[in-house]
């Protein structure tokens, strides 16, 4: 069973992308800070990373940054799941070794466990 992480501080959405990850036969894990999202890595050693841009604390630029800097988790595949989607942020995040970059308005659940899929094939 493959581990997501889900690093997103809206308790609505990590209600409804929890549900549909465990439904689609994924272990989930939820980090609503970006404090304790580092830490949970370490923990957890998820095979995919879903990381909300927009988090309390320390954003999810500097959680990217530091993921990527790390070479204990530097080959974790990350998914930026944001509603910034400006296209520099998109060309950022890219940059900085996201695998796929998803503006939240524009995918359903179904959709997003539809992208996860692929990339962990």
């Amino acid at each position: 069973m493959k581990k997501i992480l889900l690093v997103e501080d809206d308790p609505f959405l990590t209600d409804i992308y929890s549900s549909k990850f465990k439904e689609a036969g994924f272990s989930i894990e939820v980090v609503g800070d970006g404090e304790a999202t580092l830490r949970k890595i370490e923990e957890k050693k998820p095979d995919l990373i879903m990381l909300d841009l927009v988090l309390p604390h320390v954003d999810g630029w500097e959680i990217l940054k530091k993921i990527k800097e790390d070479p204990k988790f530097n080959k974790i595949p990350v998914v930026l799941f944001s509603n910034l989607g400006q296209r520099g942020d998109i060309e950022k995040g890219m940059a900085m070794g996201a695998v796929k970059y998803l503006i939240k308005a524009q995918y359903t659940p179904s959709e997003v466990v539809s992208e996860i899929k692929k990339i962990l094939k």
